[in-house]
């Protein structure tokens, strides 16, 4: 209320209006932080699962191996030779990979537009302050 008792003046509307405000964003904060903790929680736990599925891939993949140098000795190979083909094997697969690997990173680029759009805004915003 104003000082007469009748309408507010509008130093009080202005604090009331910071006032509720600051109350609306304090809310809006308290809210995205609730719901970031849900989402940390299912994503930390997402992560574990796919460490774990991760884990285990690795294992299949171990044993999958021994299992393919076991199956070229019962083919007749020695068990050492056997086992050096699938290392070998391995090699040239972490070889392709490798090339695969730079020839992608040589294609990335940076972000080039929005680097572009920024020296423009700078420019614009240069321009303006100048009083061009």
């Amino acid at each position: 209320m104003g000082p007469n008792g009748s309408e507010p003046t509008i130093g009080q509307l202005v604090a009331n209006a910071s006032k509720d405000l600051s109350g609306l964003i304090r809310g809006e904060i308290a809210l995205a932080k609730t719901e970031l903790k849900k989402t940390a929680v299912a994503a930390g736990t997402g992560a574990g699962m796919f460490g774990a599925a991760a884990f285990l891939g690795v294992l299949v993949i171990i044993l999958l191996s021994i299992a393919a140098a076991y199956g070229l000795t019962a083919a007749g190979l020695h068990p050492a030779i056997a086992f050096l083909i699938v290392a070998g094997a391995y090699l040239l697969i972490a070889a392709v990979l490798v090339f695969l690997g730079i020839r992608a990173l040589k294609s990335a680029k940076g972000p080039q537009r929005t680097i572009e759009t920024s020296k423009e805004s700078v420019e614009v915003l240069k321009a303006i302050g100048k009083g061009d």
